[in-house]
C-alpha cells in the first residue's frame, strides 16, 4: 500500500481532482466511441446470421443477437458464382497489383532519397503535384484506352496503381538510412541494387509492411476501376464491384431467384444475402489486418520525419 501511495505522488498529472475527473470522462468518451464504430459492424453480423421468417419482426432491434439462428444467407451467397469468381478476381488483383505497385514505388523513393540525383527537386514537384491536380475522368479513360488496356486486367490494376502519398512516405523513410552505410557500400564495390536490396529494405521493414498493408486494402476493396474500364468484361469484375450490385443496384433478387430457392420469402432471403456478402467480402481484410497492425505507428511515424 505505501509503495502504491508513494507511486501516486510521483505522477504529478495524476494527483489532482480535476485530472482524474478528465481520464474518467475522456475513457466514457473513448467507450462511446468504440460502441458507435462496432456496433453496426456486430449488427451486420447478427443480421448474416438471422432466420429469414424472424428477420422481418426483430429488424433494427438485434442488440445481443441474431434474430433466430440461420446459415440460409450464406448458403444462398456460397452457391452463387458470381461471389467465387469475384473472390478469384480480387484475391489475383490484389496479388499482381500490391506485388506491381511496391516495385514502382521501391524504385521511385530510392532514386529520389538519392541526393545526388540532379533532378530530384523538379521531378518531386511533379509528382506532388498530382496530388492536388488531375486530368478528369475523361483524359484519364482517353489516356488508359489508348493504351489498349481496358476490359483487361490491367485496366483494374496500372490506373492510379502508385500512391504519390506512399511513395512520399517510403521516400522519407528511405532518407533515414544513415548516409555513411551508402558510403561503405560503394566503398566495397556495391552497386544500387545491391544497396537496395541489402540496405535499404532491410532497415525499412516496418514503412514497406506499412505501405503494403495500404495497397492490399486499396486493392481489396476497389471497385471505380472496374466500373469504369471492365464495362464489357463482367468476368473480371472484382468481389467489391458484385457487392456494388448486391447493395446499390439492387441484383440480389436476381441472385437468389436463379437459384430456385423457396424455403423462404424472396424479398426476407433478398436483405439477408446482403447481409451475408458484406460479411463474406470484409472478412479476409479483417483477418489481415491485425498481423501487420504493429508495423502502422513505427512504418507511418518513420516515414512522416522530415529531412
Amino acid at each position: 500500500m505505501a509503495e502504491i501511495q508513494r507511486r501516486k505522488k510521483a505522477v504529478p498529472f495524476m494527483s489532482t481532482r480535476g485530472d482524474r475527473i478528465f481520464y474518467k470522462l475522456n475513457n466514457l468518451v473513448m467507450l462511446f466511441l468504440i460502441g458507435i464504430t462496432v456496433y453496426p459492424m456486430l449488427y451486420v453480423v447478427f443480421c448474416s446470421f438471422s432466420d429469414p421468417d424472424q428477420y422481418a419482426l426483430k429488424m433494427g432491434k438485434m442488440l445481443l443477437a441474431p434474430a433466430g439462428f440461420s446459415l440460409q444467407g450464406y448458403k444462398t451467397v456460397l452457391q452463387l458464382s458470381s461471389v467465387w469468381q469475384g473472390y478469384r478476381n480480387t484475391i489475383f488483383y490484389v496479388l499482381v497489383g500490391t506485388c506491381f505497385s511496391m516495385a514502382i514505388t521501391i524504385m521511385g523513393a530510392y532514386v529520389l532519397s538519392h541526393k545526388d540525383f540532379l533532378l530530384k527537386r523538379p521531378v518531386m514537384g511533379l509528382i506532388v503535384f498530382t496530388m492536388y491536380f488531375s486530368g478528369g475522368m475523361v483524359p484519364t479513360y482517353l489516356a488508359v484506352n489508348s493504351m489498349g488496356i481496358t476490359n483487361t486486367i490491367w485496366g483494374f490494376i496500372l490506373p492510379g496503381a502508385v500512391s504519390v502519398y506512399n511513395l512520399i512516405v517510403l521516400r522519407t523513410s528511405f532518407n533515414s538510412v544513415p548516409k555513411g552505410l551508402y558510403e561503405s557500400a560503394t566503398i566495397d564495390g556495391a552497386g544500387d541494387m545491391t544497396m537496395l536490396f541489402r540496405i535499404v529494405l532491410p532497415l525499412s521493414t516496418a514503412s514497406l509492411a506499412t505501405i503494403t498493408l495500404f495497397y492490399i486494402v486499396s486493392f481489396w476493396s476497389s471497385w471505380y476501376n472496374a466500373l469504369v474500364y471492365l464495362q464489357k468484361r463482367r468476368d473480371l469484375y472484382p468481389l467489391q464491384m458484385i457487392l456494388r450490385e448486391l447493395l446499390i443496384m439492387d441484383q440480389s433478387e436476381g441472385f437468389v431467384d436463379s437459384l430456385n430457392n423457396k424455403t423462404a420469402s424472396q424479398y426476407l432471403l433478398k436483405e439477408i444475402v446482403k447481409y451475408c456478402t458484406i460479411v463474406v467480402s470484409t472478412v479476409p481484410i479483417l483477418i489481415v489486418y491485425p498481423f501487420i497492425q504493429k508495423y502502422f505507428v513505427k512504418g507511418v511515424m518513420l516515414g512522416a520525419l522530415k529531412e
